[in-house]
């Protein structure tokens, strides 16, 4: 046998020699579809099959692309340097470069990256002295993309309104501003290659004569531009082996379309569909989960992981009372674990959003446990957190000029660089400020510089207001909420700002509550000062270095493609895990719950050894307690492979009897900073955070309580049922 094919599974080996055919490879998790790929084109060229330079293969990760040239180097005595093996930027580039006169562009032409496009469009929007804050910069740039993503110029976008007309036309202006420049972003090097290929018939029949096979990996993240420019290509008789894993489709919010894996074994009549699922990463009992819950996902393609290494350790379940709980009780499994010899390196704690991190980096943090926030920013470091920080610094100290610096503009108000350097005169001549400077300012900047200074005083007047409301009433006055609300992709930085007024709370909730003078006792004082630089120390020099062994935060969109021996996934309850936007969420007809599952199959398959899933009964939410039934995902583990930590959901927490001694808000609520603690002792009747099951409104969570006796009845979360107030006498309520 060839050397080539040696250590390859059956079918590994089956599609590495497959004939020349179009082919779909449906490569699980950790089931070796890179090694697929490079031998495949290894194969290839050492069987005279083609030659090297007959080879187009695409990646979506420059990464990806350099581990397959060095993998090909290794096998065969050829110089891959030359081969046509890239992104689908990375390859239009090239194809541009080549054939820059036939593409309308200069030979020297510059790409411009995210950031490099956005300042692009602002100067366009100033240039036409449109106003920024109705089409914000960033939204623009997402529109322009994805209709380039559909293959769409401005003169084939509809628009329906004044509005969108105004956005069609303002994309047509890019377009002549970039054409004008020579510049080209990283969706027009796609379009513009495509267009290329479509128009100029005799350089598509010599690529299409050229490439006699065409590989492409991560096939279910192509968008329908990419796969629109593939079939261009393999139009000639080129031979498609497209590698793929449909169940780990998860972003569709970039415009990636799971369907073109269906539509492709469909429209090229592909006869060799040959599925890789033995898994070398991960132990049974984790493979048998993922296997369970995707398998509730419709119009799959199919396919069972199993592996060879052994059931392993059964997955292990834990509740918590709260969000707070959850990450002390996981900071306590991970001293466990190092005490067991796990290296942090080799741990990640997954969660859905971003804003989850906070409470993880705080536990961290106070245990003094390194760590590394993969793909992202820690909390206390991101741009909407330091804006909002910013803000209540000046309300702190109106002489804090790096603060006042940070947000004199932002959001957006007409103060330009010019009225900046008149104040910054100002100030170094009167020895001041640039805050106590704003009266020595005249002109129009000086107007506007008084309305920001108006602002402040407006803030500063609500001081007096418990810490976590005067963080939202920041977030709301300063205008970082409307600014966000307006962002086509704002939606993650309003979860933080929310995450940030609950970090408020927890402060409040740590450090001390107030005595009947309204001063703090706890040993630091939870006043703005104090939280500010809790703050500070928290965004401080605690994360680990590059090369230290530190634990691995990050969301599980980021943790696609990697793997752990330990893995952590936490916040697992409906609405947060699955996103409660997918709950109705459509997309081209594809349900949203249907990728949220996708994702959470990704999220399981990231673990070799041991995997926890865990949840909590109440979440912090914009600075209020919220009750959130467990995550559905949860129900989908079979019920043998799962070890619980804590006693089945809904079996601790609080009695009904125990809450008439509760202080409770004017709506029902516990009122701030009185969220009850898990009672020590188990009376019997039904708990606050208990899972329950009513004959008409079915599973649901009881968030409140009030009432005794006969009287007695209760709050219940009834998910997309309501919430419902429910007399016990008659509620026909049971334990679930």
């Amino acid at each position: 046998m060839n050397p080539l094919l040696d250590h390859l599974n059956a079918p590994q080996l089956a599609a590495v020699t497959l004939p020349p055919a179009h082919a779909l490879i449906l490569a699980g998790a950790g089931s070796g579809k890179t090694r697929v790929l490079t031998t495949r084109i290894a194969w290839l060229i050492s069987t005279g099959q083609v030659a090297p330079p007959g080879v187009l293969a695409v990646t979506f990760t420059n990464k990806a692309a350099k581990e397959m040239q060095t993998r090909l180097a290794g096998m065969l005595p050829i110089n891959v340097r030359g081969m046509w093996i890239g992104t689908f930027h990375g390859l239009c580039n090239r194809l541009l470069r080549a054939h820059y006169r036939d593409a309308g562009l200069p030979q020297l032409f510059q790409i411009l990256d995210s950031a490099d496009q956005q300042a692009s469009v602002k100067r366009l929007l100033k240039s036409l002295n449109v106003d920024d804050e109705k089409f914000p910069p960033r939204e623009l740039c997402h529109f322009i993309n994805a209709q380039k993503e559909q293959g769409l110029r401005a003169a084939a976008v509809e628009a329906y309104d004044d509005w969108a007309r105004k956005r069609v036309g303002l994309y047509e202006a890019y377009e002549a501003q970039c054409q004008r420049e020579g510049v080209v972003d990283f969706a027009e090097l796609l379009l513009r290659s495509y267009e290329l290929l479509e128009r100029n018939e005799p350089l598509r029949r010599h690529y299409q004569e050229r490439f006699k096979h065409v590989l492409v990996d991560e096939f279910q993240d192509t968008n329908k531009l990419q796969y629109r420019w593939l079939k261009l290509l393999a139009g000639g008789g080129a031979n498609l082996f497209c590698v793929g894993d449909d169940d780990q489709s998860i972003y569709a919010f970039r415009g990636a379309d799971v369907g073109n894996m269906g539509d492709f074994e469909r429209e090229f009549k592909v006869q060799n569909l040959i599925r890789l699922e033995q898994n070398y990463r991960s132990h049974g009992n984790i493979l048998d989960a993922a296997n369970a819950i995707i398998k509730n996902n419709p119009q799959r393609l199919g396919k069972n992981l199993w592996t060879e290494a052994g059931s392993g350790e059964p997955i292990r379940i834990y509740e918590s009372y709260s969000d707070g709980d959850e990450a002390r009780w996981i900071v306590e499994e991970v001293k466990a674990l190092q005490r067991d010899g796990h290296t942090r390196a080799e741990i990640a704690l997954l969660y859905r959003s971003n804003a989850q991190s906070r409470a993880l980096e705080h536990a961290l943090f106070n245990a003094g446990l390194p760590y590394r926030v993969y793909g992202g920013l820690r909390f206390f470091e991101r741009a909407e957190i330091k804006h909002a920080l910013a803000y209540l610094r000046l309300i702190a100290n109106t002489d804090d000029d790096t603060a006042f610096a940070r947000v004199v503009n932002f959001p957006a108000r007409g103060i330009g660089a010019r009225s900046l350097e008149n104040l910054q005169d100002a100030a170094k001549a009167a020895n001041s400020s640039l805050h106590a400077a704003i009266p020595q300012v005249a002109g129009a900047g000086g107007v506007k510089l008084s309305g920001f200074a108006q602002l402040i005083v407006k803030l500063r007047e609500a001081a007096h207001l418990p810490l976590p409301e005067l963080v939202d009433h920041v977030v709301e006055l300063s205008g970082l909420r409307a600014h966000y609300q307006n962002e086509k992709e704002g939606q993650e930085r309003l979860a933080n700002l929310d995450e940030l007024i609950n970090a408020a709370a927890s402060f409040v909730a740590e450090e001390g509550q107030p005595n009947q003078d309204g001063e703090i006792t706890g040993e630091f004082g939870s006043d703005l000062s104090s939280f500010l630089a809790h703050a500070s120390l928290e965004a401080g020099e605690h994360q680990a270095g590059e090369g230290d062994d530190a634990l691995q935060l990050m969301t599980v969109h980021s943790a696609k493609g990697l793997e752990f021996n330990v893995v952590f996934i936490s916040g697992l309850e409906d609405g947060l895990f699955p996103h409660e936007n997918s709950m109705s969420e459509t997309r081209d007809g594809k349900s949203g719950l249907e990728e949220e599952r996708r994702l959470m199959y990704v999220a399981v398959t990231r673990a070799r050894q041991r995997l926890y899933l865990s949840f909590a009964q109440t979440r912090m939410l914009h600075g209020q307690t919220r009750y959130n039934l467990p995550s559905r995902f949860l129900d989908e583990v079979p019920e043998e492979l799962v070890k619980w930590l804590t006693p089945r959901a809904g079996k601790g927490g609080f009695t009904v009897q125990d809450v008439g001694s509760r202080a409770y808000g004017a709506a029902g609520a516990p009122s701030f900073g009185s969220a009850p603690r898990r009672s020590e002792s188990s009376s019997g009747g039904f708990r606050i955070g208990q899972t329950v099951m009513h004959p008409k409104f079915g599973l649901g969570v009881i968030v409140n309580a009030e009432g005794g006796g006969t009287d007695a009845r209760v709050q219940v979360n009834f998910g997309n049922a309501g919430m419902k107030w429910l007399a016990l006498s008659v509620a026909k309520l049971e334990a679930a």
